[in-house]
């Protein structure tokens, strides 16, 4: 690469903060993100041939009402705690070798969802899930 390319590409690069920031705030009329990760949430499961494997599912919700986010976010620790409860059921609950049921799983965290909150409105998002 030119030293001239790599100037102008530092130079962008240096740049690019200053002109998000000048472009001004999008045009979502929200302060905040709707989406929350919950980040990864694990189980033990029985692995074919006796051993022991993880179950690791990555999960998050999304809420769009402005109103209901901040109750959501307000109820995360208590929102963990039952996706754990669930999740270990689960992987409790699986076959050795069985390859897990995420529209089930999903299911069942949304079911979660909706009454650890108390209402319908924010919708549980799955992102990935991994038996080791």
């Amino acid at each position: 690469m030119k030293r001239r390319d790599l100037l102008t590409l530092s130079l962008a690069l240096a740049a690019a903060p200053a002109v998000a920031k000048a472009s001004g705030p999008s045009s979502s009329s929200s302060s905040q993100p709707s989406y929350t990760r919950m980040g990864s949430l694990t189980a033990t499961v029985v692995r074919s041939r006796g051993r022991r494997g993880v179950l690791s599912v990555e999960a998050g919700i999304d809420v769009p009402d402005e109103s209901f986010r901040a109750a959501a976010i307000q109820a995360i620790p208590r929102l963990r705690a039952a996706y754990s409860q669930v999740v270990r059921a689960f992987g409790a609950a699986m076959i050795p070798g069985e390859v897990p049921d995420a529209d089930r799983l999903a299911r069942e965290l949304q079911a979660v969802t909706n009454t650890t909150l108390g209402r319908a409105g924010a919708t549980l998002l799955l992102g990935t899930i991994l038996t080791t």
